[in-house]
This record gives structure tokens, C-alpha cells and sequence, in this order.
């Protein structure tokens, strides 16, 4: 796909321009902002900006959605064009770090930390999901496993689970890597600290319980003082907390030992201090933490199964929102080490799909084709396990396909909370989560994969179509009331004409036209379906979009439409209706009228550079507005004197579900507020 660089510089300008980025970065799909004022961001503009699929704010970055391989070519374009230091993503998250309070900052230390790993527990679920399926009886065969009628295959299955279970069996390594590189240490040292707690002379973690019932709990005797001899398999706060205390133990020393013995001195001592404090005191502590915490989660899901599924289930989609699902890695780590399996990832995978069909369901409300395009390739991400596309650049900008979305995955996750349905490992989502799920349980969770398919999918289209259908009866209502008032004010404003000018003739034709379109906006019925007839908002000569002397609006990119040549500086109402958004600059606003449509009033071109010197707004976002009344007014001259161009767009921005076509009138014609200057047809469905 080639590049528009307007379009890039748009995106500059919609984040608040160059000046208003601190830093900025990229990953795989989206653009990362650390803003100075994220109040300054056009979210308007962004959703009119092709290359943008999306955009949210989430732990202190601003993120814009571009999709991958083309996201690189947006991040080189925005460092020309803005002359901003390039940053690598630990730069933008100690940036966004500042910004964020403790509870923000615990839940992207959490995130910092296991996300790294992530590409090893996902390659041991998904190899564990294959030793679940040779393995797994009743699946191939009653009452029997595949290795079981053909065991040559016996040690070709044992093979993949011994692969399988290294990472988590060795997880603390992982974590201590991982963990100490995030707190400032040697991640050498992180390893070797995760290596020491499930060092086989330990008693292993998952024979603990037995142990502890056996009374074979071996110990060591400190002089006097006994601490249980046992490993941390499994765990995850034990190793944490060690590793933040190896980071500083090790940074400490580093500061005051000399160079010529930090050799000698620095990592024996920090592992031998870190060592004894892991087994003595922050081991037991945080083990006995743990398994309370771990204890608590189960009780609840055992107790009152259809309330955790409940909530977790239906809420899950709102912590990906926020930033907290991080949270729950550690939880389902934990759980797979002490319980063997945990009963949250499954309805995450199942929350993963729930939004994807949401996602999918609205490529039957759309009409415009990139928003179409958008719904399809966000739900199979979702589908896949990756639901942020389809979250914030379709579901959370319509609000309903999100709401049932959550649905859907509330009621899946019930069942599965209520038949206890586990996962071995974590890592795989969406539709191929099942490899997770222990096999003797794959039909429960096919049924709850068939709720959050159907649910959220018959939901989002049902209440789509209604929605739409709504919105043309309503104004369809409203303009039969509002031709009735004009009717009137037409009589009356021909009657006093009448008294003053000719009863017939040229000039009282003309003041009965004006008078009925003043209130242009007006619906009328055709075999089509519903019109809706917007009136020209400036005074002046109608020219074709393509006419523009800007890509993006003369390519239509931002949506369908027509400009004018403004002869006078007002800006009117060209219909009753609402004032949905004011530019900071003032340069530009958005309209709603009663049917939902949206139409986007833009004076002159490039004219946000005059930081609204020569505007004058008259009303307030969110006011309430007739048809002709002044908007806002500009000075021509001015915006002329900068060398801009006084062509004022008014565009139908796509992605409307309500709308179904538009059509302009002819370029050439003198029009004021009494001209018809754009029809839009309502959806008929």
C-alpha cells in the first residue's frame, strides 16, 4: 500500500502536533505516544484519517491503531516530518511510567515482566495442547487414548510433553530473568536465582501437599532454627519478590564496590544473600501469600461458580480496556503450578472470540466498504487471540457490539465455571485455545465457543438493524412536524410579501423557496427510501471534492461531500440538530442531526496552522441548534494573508452506519442557506 504523507502529517496534527509529543515509538500494529496534554488530541480527526483503524490511551500512551508492515513506513514519515529522536518502547514506557499512578505503575511492572516470556509459555501450551490430543482419552477412541491403540506413538508423545513442561517446570528461571532485567540487574543473575529455587536437591512444589500429609517434609536446622527444604515449581511471588531484592543488592554494590573486586564480590555475595533470604523469610511468606490468595480465587469459583463466571467471564474484555489483564497472567501461572490447571483461561480465550464476533456482526450493519474491511480483519485477530483491533477500532467506537460482546462471554463463562472446565497451559487464545483445555473437557467449551459465536453476533446485527431502522422513522416523524411548521412560516412570510411585492412573479417565488428550505435537514420519503437534504452552511460557489486543493478530502479518504468557495466569513446551521465537536482551533466542527447523521464543516484548508487567529466561534460543543443560525464566523483575509486556501470541505464522514449514499449537487451553482447542497439516502435496512 503506498503512503499519503498528508495523511501522516494528520496524524501529527491530530495528536496535537509535534510539539505536543514527548516521545513516540511503534510495535507491530500501532503507533505509541507519550503526550505532554493528551486533552489536545483530535480523536475526530483520527477516526477520518484512512491509515488510522483505530486509537486508546492506556497506561499513560496514546496509541494509534495502523496495522502491521504499514505502521513502519507511518513511524519513518512522523520522524521526518516532526523531527522527534527515535525511541525504543522501554524509552516510551519510563516516559508514560511518570504519568501513571502506583496501581498503573504495579499492573505495567506485572506486564513489563511476563510479557517477554510469553513466547515460551505460548510454545509450551500449544505443544502441550498436541501431547493433550495423543494422549487424552475418549477423543479417537472409547474409553482410550490415541497412545494407548497405537503405542509406538507412546514415546513420540513423551518427547513433546518433556519439551513442553520445561517451561513451566523451570519457570522461575524464566521469571527471574525477566524480572530482574526489569528491576536494573544482571538477568544472569535472575536465572540463576530462578535455577537455585527449583534446584533438585529441593523438595519439588507439587509434592508438597503429600509431603505436608505424610510428614515427610524435609528441613534444614540453622542452628537451631528449621526451615522447610522445598522448591518454588510453580510459583510466581516468591521469585518476584527475590528478584526485585537481588536487583537492588546487586545495584548497591556495584555503586560501592571497587572495580577491581566487583568480579569477586558482587554476584557471590548477591546470591548467597538473596539465597538465604529466599529460603528463610520471603520464601514461606510469600509462599504461604500465595496459595492464601490462590485458595481465596478457588473457594470463590467452587462456591458460587455461576458469579465468577459471571463476572470475570463477562468482565474480562474491560481489563484488556484498562491495562489489569496483565494482572491475571500471574494468577493463571500460579494456578497451573499449585492446582494443575487453571479456570480462567479458558473463559479469556472465550471472551477473545466473544469480541470477535461482535467485531465480525457488523460487517451486516456497516455500509461503507473500509469499515467493512476493518470488521473482518479485526475479528479474525480476535479470533486468533489478539482482540485489541477489533476492541478499539470497532467495538468500543459503537459501544453495543462491545456491551454484547461482554455478553456473550458472561454467559460462556458461567458454563464453563460451572463444569469446571481447565486449562493445562496458557498462551494460546481465541479459537485455538482449546489446545489448552484438557481434552476430556473439549465439548464443554465447543458449546460455550458456540455461545460466544452466536450471542454477541445475532445481538450486535439484531440491534444494528434496528438501530438503523429507528433512525429513519425518527426523523422521518420529525420532518413531517418540521413541514409543517415551515409550511406555516411559509404562508406567513408570503403573506407579508404579498402586502410589500408582487402576488406573483420571479421575486415572490423566491422568498416561498427560501422559506421552505430554510430548515434544509428536512426528510423526505422517495422510493429509495428516506432523504435527508443538507443545505449549503457557507455562501458562495459550489465546487466538486475533487476540486480541493487537499488529498485527502478530494480523493474522498475523508468521506463523501462538496466544497465551497466562501463569498462571505459566517458559518450557519444546516439543519437543526447537535454541535458535536469545536476544533480547539475553531477551524472546523461536527453536526449531528436527529437521524444520527454526522457531517464534518471544515473552513479553508490547512488553516489549523493559524491556531484560531481569525475565528470566531458563536456556540459550544454539545449545544443544540436551528437551521441558519450562526455557527461561528472567519476572516477571510486573514486565512488569505497566510497564503491559505479559503475552500471549505463539507463532508459526510464514512463509517456510518445510518448512511447509505450520498449525492451532490452540481459544482458551478451560487448557494446559500436556502440551496440544497448534499442529499444523503438513509439506510433502508
Amino acid at each position: 500500500m503506498s503512503l499519503d504523507r498528508t495523511n501522516v502529517e494528520k496524524i501529527v496534527q491530530a495528536v496535537g502536533g509535534a510539539e505536543n509529543i514527548e516521545t513516540a515509538t511503534h510495535c507491530v500494529t500501532r503507533l505509541r505516544f507519550v503526550l505532554h496534554d493528551e486533552n489536545a488530541v483530535n480523536t475526530e480527526a483520527l477516526e477520518q484519517n484512512d491509515l488510522v483503524k483505530g486509537h486508546f490511551s492506556t497506561q499513560g500512551q496514546f496509541q494509534v491503531i495502523i496495522g502491521p508492515g504499514l505502521v513502519d513506513k507511518v513511524y519513518e514519515e512522523m520522524i521526518a516530518i516532526t523531527g522527534t529522536k527515535r525511541a525504543s518502547k522501554d524509552d516510551v514506557k519510563k516516559a508514560a511510567g511518570k504519568k501513571q499512578n502506583p496501581l498503573q505503575q504495579a499492573i505495567k511492572t506485572l506486564a513489563d515482566i511476563f510479557i517477554p516470556i510469553l513466547p515460551a509459555i505460548v510454545t509450551a501450551g500449544l505443544l502441550l495442547g498436541i501431547n493433550n490430543i495423543l494422549t487424552g482419552s475418549d477423543i479417537f477412541f472409547a474409553g482410550k487414548s490415541l497412545v494407548q491403540v497405537y503405542p509406538a506413538w507412546n514415546d513420540f508423545a513423551s518427547i513433546i510433553n518433556l519439551i513442553a513442561n520445561t517451561a513451566f517446570t523451570f519457570l522461575p528461571a524464566l521469571i527471574g530473568w525477566s524480572a530482574v532485567n526489569r528491576f536494573g540487574g544482571s538477568p544472569l543473575l535472575g536465572i540463576v536465582l530462578g535455577l537455585i529455587l527449583v534446584h533438585p536437591d529441593l523438595l519439588n512444589a507439587w509434592s508438597y501437599a503429600q509431603a505436608k500429609v505424610d510428614g515427610t517434609v524435609p528441613s534444614w536446622d540453622l542452628f537451631g532454627w528449621h526451615i522447610q527444604k522445598i522448591g518454588y515449581q510453580g510459583q510466581v511471588l516468591p521469585v518476584l519478590v527475590s528478584s526485585y531484592i537481588l536487583a537492588k543488592i546487586e545495584r548497591y554494590l556495584n555503586k560501592h564496590v571497587k572495580d577491581s573486586i566487583k568480579l569477586l564480590v558482587v554476584a557471590p555475595v548477591t546470591l548467597l544473600i538473596t539465597g538465604f533470604l529466599a529460603f528463610t523469610i520471603i520464601g514461606p511468606v510469600t509462599f504461604a501469600i500465595a496459595n492464601a490468595i490462590t485458595d481465596g480465587v478457588v473457594y470463590i469459583f467452587n462456591s458460587f461458580p455461576v458469579l465468577g463466571g459471571l463476572i470475570y467471564g463477562g468482565l474480562y474484555a474491560l481489563l484488556v480496556v484498562t491495562g489489569m489483564h496483565h494482572t491475571f497472567l500471574a494468577v493463571d501461572v500460579q494456578l497451573i503450578g499449585s492446582q494443575g490447571g487453571t479456570f480462567l483461561w479458558p473463559m479469556l480465550a472465550l471472551s477473545n472470540i466473544a469480541q470477535g464476533s461482535a467485531a465480525l456482526a457488523m460487517l451486516f450493519v456497516f455500509r461503507e466498504q473500509k469499515s467493512k474491511g476493518l470488521a473482518v480483519t479485526s475479528s479474525v485477530s480476535a479470533f486468533l487471540g489478539v482482540t485489541e483491533p477489533a476492541l478499539f477500532g470497532v467495538n468500543i467506537r459503537y459501544k453495543y457490539p462491545f456491551i454484547f460482546g461482554m455478553i456473550g462471554s458472561a454467559l460462556g463463562g458461567i458454563l464453563l465455571s460451572v463444569k469446571h472446565v481447565l486449562a493445562s497451559s496458557i498462551g494460546v487464545g481465541g479459537i485455538p485455545g482449546f489446545l489448552s483445555i484438557f481434552a476430556q473437557q473439549w465439548g464443554v467449551f465447543f458449546i460455550g465457543m458456540a455461545i460466544v459465536l452466536v450471542v454477541p453476533f445475532v445481538l450486535t446485527v439484531a440491534f444494528g438493524k434496528i438501530s438503523s431502522k429507528r433512525n429513519r422513522l425518527a426523523p422521518a416523524a420529525a420532518a413531517a412536524e418540521q413541514t409543517a411548521s415551515h409550511t406555516a412560516a411559509t404562508m406567513e412570510v408570503s403573506a407579508a410579501s404579498a402586502s410589500a411585492a408582487p402576488s406573483s412573479g420571479p421575486a415572490a417565488s423566491h422568498v416561498a423557496q427560501a422559506s421552505a428550505q430554510a430548515a434544509a435537514g428536512v426528510s423526505s420519503q422517495t422510493a429509495a427510501g428516506t432523504v435527508l437534504e443538507i443545505a449549503a452552511p457557507v455562501e458562495g460557489s459550489l465546487l466538486k471534492l475533487d476540486q480541493v486543493p487537499d488529498p485527502a478530502f478530494a480523493s474522498g479518504q475523508m468521506g463523501p461531500g462538496v466544497a465551497i468557495e466562501p463569498a462571505d466569513g459566517r458559518v450557519t446551521a444546516p439543519f437543526d440538530g447537535t454541535v458535536m465537536h469545536i476544533t480547539k482551533t475553531k477551524h472546523a466542527l461536527m453536526l449531528e442531526h436527529a437521524s444520527g447523521v454526522q457531517i464534518l464543516i471544515h473552513v479553508g484548508i490547512d488553516t489549523v496552522k493559524l491556531k484560531g487567529e481569525g475565528f470566531t466561534t458563536h456556540v459550544g460543543t454539545g449545544d443544540q441548534v436551528k437551521a441558519g443560525q450562526l455557527l461561528l464566523e472567519f476572516d477571510r483575509e486573514t486565512i488569505k494573508a497566510a497564503g491559505l486556501s479559503l475552500v471549505t470541505p463539507v463532508i459526510i464522514p464514512d463509517g456510518q452506519p445510518v448512511v447509505d449514499s450520498v449525492e451532490a449537487s452540481a459544482a458551478g451553482l451560487q448557494v446559500n442557506g436556502a440551496s440544497s447542497v448534499l442529499k444523503v439516502y438513509l439506510s433502508a435496512n
